[in-house]
């Protein structure tokens, strides 16, 4: 839900995927798998400081289930395997199951036009459908991209009120026809299962799916007290790990306003997947189906480096960051769930691939900054392109580089060296080439073990 640092997150994310030329290997045996995740998370952990839950399954059985650094910093209590955190975005693959759990009722139909659902709408919002707003494809701005969004999440604002200030926006694309990534959407959706039902959000997911399912460390949090046995978010500032920014609660509502644990998700995954949740097949088969940019209801329904299926979703919020991801061919699931909202969750989902696969990976390291001359600074400063429609923008401000993606924020660049750089949001470096003549040419960009090759503008 929030709009910094993860969207430079997820921009890295992307990144890492589009550099992505993995070679398929053995996978390597259980024995070899658990002190792999232990080498790689208690490293990330010392270099990173950041801990939380990480669990890998196949075919429904625990390969690793293991917490990692402190929950809570001030009463050193660790993180465990039932620790419960805020799992943000995730949330949005149970508000879609919601709205087919109703479909199957018969109570509501996904082609129907959503605002039939609706006390009032603008007329440009007339011909979205639900399908359009479950799959990201409606075109409706998304409320957490405003730029007073930063204002508004601190706010205690009913449903109606987080949505209402992009109701007289205009649609950024026809119904159908782009993925959009949109918080709005989801928000809708609650909104929707509240009218229908006749119940309120947390209590509808309570009853179909909580309850039923087992899901006993899974919830709606409220933010208004702390919850049993769970993880409290922090951030990182300036390299120290702090207590994360205060939002409130209400604002992500079925967008991202859930807990969990990781073995709650891998229960949920399980039932999701075997049929327990639905009761027609072909209600699994909609949910799993992609529309624009691969994203189906409420989860990314894509091909792998390696050629197999992946079904998963991330998610973000104030202190805490989420991850999981599902085989459904290999019955393979691993999920992370990071009570540090500057240390991606998708970074641990990426290596416990790699790890499971025998595939290369990195090993975090501590990374220590040192002084640069600005003169030097001065030569990099530029624009430099990882495609059309990306690039990466260097500025100095004072003594340090800050990099600025196109149409993302602002990040502080640290020095290893003269020629080397680091991120502290993501766990990524750039090194600057020179030619001959010592004029700067270009940066190459590394993540998780992949290089990419940025020419100079």
């Amino acid at each position: 839900m929030k709009r910094s640092p993860q969207r430079i997150t997820s921009i890295f994310s992307i990144f890492a995927a589009m550099v992505s030329a993995i070679a398929a290997q053995t996978v390597v045996s259980t024995e070899d798998i658990r002190p792999k995740v232990d080498e790689y998370m208690n490293s990330r952990l010392a270099a990173k400081n950041a801990g939380g839950s990480v669990l890998i399954a196949k075919d429904g059985n625990l390969i690793v289930a293991k917490g990692y650094g402190l929950a809570d910093v001030a009463a050193n209590t660790p993180n465990s395997p039932d620790t419960k955190f805020r799992i943000g975005s995730i949330t949005k693959q149970f508000t879609a199951a919601s709205i087919l759990l109703l479909q199957e009722d018969g109570k509501l139909n996904v082609e129907d036009p959503f605002c039939k659902y609706m006390e009032s709408c603008p007329d440009a919002w007339k011909p979205v459908t639900i399908r359009n707003l479950a799959t990201m494809s409606s075109g409706i701005p998304s409320f957490t991209g405003l730029p007073e969004f930063g204002e508004l999440r601190k706010k205690d604002m009913k449903p109606a009120e987080s949505i209402a200030p992009v109701k007289d926006l205009p649609l950024k694309a026809k119904p159908g026809e782009v993925f959009e990534y949109s918080n709005t959407n989801y928000i809708i959706l609650g909104m929707i299962i509240e009218k229908v039902s006749g119940k309120a959000y947390e209590q509808f997911l309570t009853e179909r799916i909580l309850n039923p399912l087992g899901l006993k460390n899974t919830g709606y949090d409220h933010g208004k007290e702390r919850l049993k046995q769970s993880a409290l978010g922090y951030s990182l500032k300036e390299n120290n790990v702090v207590p994360a920014e205060v939002a409130s609660m209400m604002v992500p509502f079925s967008a991202g306003s859930l807990y969990s644990t990781t073995g709650d998700l891998h229960k949920w995954n399980v039932a999701v997947h075997s049929g327990k949740l639905f009761k027609k097949p072909e209600t699994l088969t909609l949910m799993l189906t992609p529309s624009k940019g691969d994203y189906a209801f409420g989860v990314n329904v894509r091909t792998d480096a390696k050629g197999r299926k992946r079904v998963s979703h991330g998610g973000g919020i104030e202190g805490f960051l989420s991850e999981a991801a599902y085989y459904p061919n290999e019955k393979l699931f691993m999920a992370a769930l990071v009570n540090n909202d500057r240390v991606p969750a998708s970074d641990v989902i990426r290596t416990l691939t790699a790890i499971y696969d025998g595939d290369k990976y990195e090993i975090p390291k501590k990374r220590v900054a040192v002084k640069v001359d600005p003169a030097i600074l001065d030569k990099y400063v530029g624009e430099y392109e990882l495609s059309p429609a990306m690039k990466f923008k260097f500025t100095r401000e004072g003594d340090n580089l800050v990099l600025e993606p196109t149409g993302q924020g602002k990040a502080a660049v640290y020095a290893e060296s003269e020629t080397d750089f680091f991120l502290t949001v993501v766990d990524a470096t750039f090194k600057f080439i020179k030619d001959a003549s010592g004029n700067v040419t270009g940066i190459e960009f590394t993540q998780a073990g992949r290089t990419s090759t940025l020419k100079k503008l």
